[in-house]
């Protein structure tokens, strides 16, 4: 068994964010026990073990002042995860509105051995639009014999109307003194040798979670590491495959290839990617901050590098768990990081005394060049847009010389330069036009609510930013409003595909089928 599970808390007593133990204490004393709660907090600070608590206090056959007897059917059974009546359902799997609705017909069905029936919902947040409302009902008028907690990282994702129904429990991130003092529970129990210092220091790369922080310990202790203060701060903090100022620099430099080897030393050196991420992420987010005047910048990298980093390695973190090999999303995420380098096909040199620069700017300028740089989150762009139809330099300088409309010619071109990157995407295009241009940011007009969330998806708006980036010579921010649509019609032209059309559009079909499935 994991020291993790080993020595998980076993009353609130034991919880180690005493804030949220005296909260449930209080709560539990007053005998007026909520129908439903809502724990909400950072990964690894004790959500789910507050919560088997929790049912075991409301449930214990020998309950003493508070604390559940541990030697009872119920107690034992919940230990172990196989109590009929306290059901653990897992949200981010279990989400859709059937899951619910086969939920709402177990509620109210009678507990079968204890007292009350819990119901531990994780990842409350990952519930669908619909399953949330079917819970509510619930929600509203529960069972006397039913108690409710939702867990979630993301309470602001639940819909106002289940949080308004919740008895509200924040976690949050533990503070270095209180990891240390789990650590020192854990090898107490393990009768493991270990200066106060070195649990500091352990609990200083936790950052916040004591889970992360005796997963840490475990792997130490089973590797049989040495433990103290000393080689800990070396091997967490400053060895060379975990050195993120070093990696920091390389990311500046968008050098792939040692990017790509630094990131192959971390599995033998003994460091998970998702340790890595955590150190890498909380550098990178110093330096954002540094941007705006909190702290002092240590990098050569700007506002926008590091916000795209930020959203890069955020999107690696979410994929990691289901990834087959574990460091491949962050791999990817350095391949497309590099891929923004200048020159090549992820940048251009526009010359001033262009058509093009010229209409941009009204008149010549003294600077005989400027750059345009262009992020590219996939090369196909290049090889797709020179099979689609150019816009001609003059074309480009009507558009810019006046700001704020794009015509349909230049509308037609980035269609025509979607589709073979994305036909999906082009064919919610079609149900959208272009409002206004400031020469930064494009502003659509969507007709539809869904259309204007799948084209505000994180993958797709950069699949078409880097498309307009690269028919207007300039890069453009993408802003999708709901509009009402035009007067039912079909714009035709000669050996031209529509420009706008509305009904029953063959690739708004195919699109919808490739994002609900068949």
């Amino acid at each position: 068994m994991t020291l993790y599970l080993k020595y998980r808390p076993k009353n609130l007593d034991e919880l180690d964010l005493t804030d949220v133990s005296d909260s449930l204490k209080k709560i539990m004393k007053s005998g007026n026990i909520p129908h439903a709660f809502l724990f909400a907090g950072p990964k690894g600070t004790g959500k789910t073990s507050a919560a088997r608590i929790l049912a075991k206090i409301i449930n214990c056959e020998d309950l003493k002042n508070g604390i559940p007897c541990e030697k009872c059917q119920q107690c034992v059974s919940i230990t172990k995860g196989n109590n009929l009546d306290v059901i653990e359902m897992d949200a981010a799997s279990h989400r859709g509105i059937d899951d619910v609705r086969t939920l709402r017909d177990a509620v109210k069905l009678s507990p079968v051995r204890a007292k009350k029936k819990i119901y531990i919902i994780d990842e409350a947040h990952m519930l669908t639009t619909e399953a949330s409302n079917a819970l509510l009902k619930t929600l509203e008028e529960p069972p006397e014999h039913v108690v409710f907690i939702l867990a979630t990282t993301n309470p602001e994702k639940l819909i106002g109307t289940i949080k308004s129904r919740s008895t509200f429990i924040p976690f949050r991130k533990a503070t270095d003194e209180e990891i240390s003092r789990s650590l020192k529970r854990v090898v107490i129990g393990e009768k493991v040798k270990v200066k106060d210092e070195a649990l500091t220091v352990i609990a200083k790369a936790a950052d916040g979670a004591f889970r992360d922080a005796i997963k840490i310990l475990d792997q130490l202790i089973a590797e049989e590491k040495e433990l103290s203060e000393e080689f800990l701060q070396e091997f967490l903090f400053k060895n060379k495959s975990f050195d993120t100022d070093r990696f920091i620099e390389l990311l500046a430099a968008r050098d792939t290839k040692n990017l790509i080897i630094e990131i192959g030393k971390l599995g033998p050196s003994g460091v998970t990617t998702e340790i890595f991420l955590d150190s890498l992420m909380a550098k990178l987010r110093g330096e954002l901050l540094a941007t705006v005047g909190v702290g002092e910048t240590k990098f050569k990298l700007s506002q926008p590098d590091l916000v795209q980093l930020i959203e890069l390695f955020t999107e690696a973190s979410a994929k990691i768990t289901d990834s087959p090999i574990e460091e491949l999303p962050l791999e990817i995420a350095i391949i497309r990081w590099s891929q923004t380098t200048n020159g090549g096909s992820s940048s251009a040199r526009l010359e001033i005394n262009s058509p093009v620069a010229k209409g941009a700017t009204g008149h010549d300028n003294s600077r005989s060049e400027t750059f345009i740089d262009r992020d590219l989150a996939h090369t196909e762009i290049s090889n797709a847009h020179s099979q689609a139809t150019t816009i001609s330099g003059e074309g480009a300088s009507d558009l810019l010389d006046k700001i704020g409309e794009i015509n349909d010619e230049i509308w037609k071109n980035i269609l025509s330069s979607v589709k073979p990157i994305n036909a999906s995407i082009e064919a919610l295009l079609r149900s959208s036009r272009p409002i206004s241009y400031d020469g930064k940011v494009l502003t659509l007009g969507v007709f539809y609510n869904f259309h204007k969330e799948q084209l505000e998806d994180t993958a797709h708006r950069r699949i078409l930013e880097d498309v307009i980036a690269k028919v207007l010579n300039s890069p453009a921010k993408v802003i999708c409003t709901i509009v009402e649509p035009p007067p039912k019609k079909i714009v035709e032209e000669a050996k031209a595909e529509p420009v706008l059309t509305e009904g029953k559009d063959a690739d708004i079909i195919k699109a919808a089928k490739e994002i609900f499935g068949n």
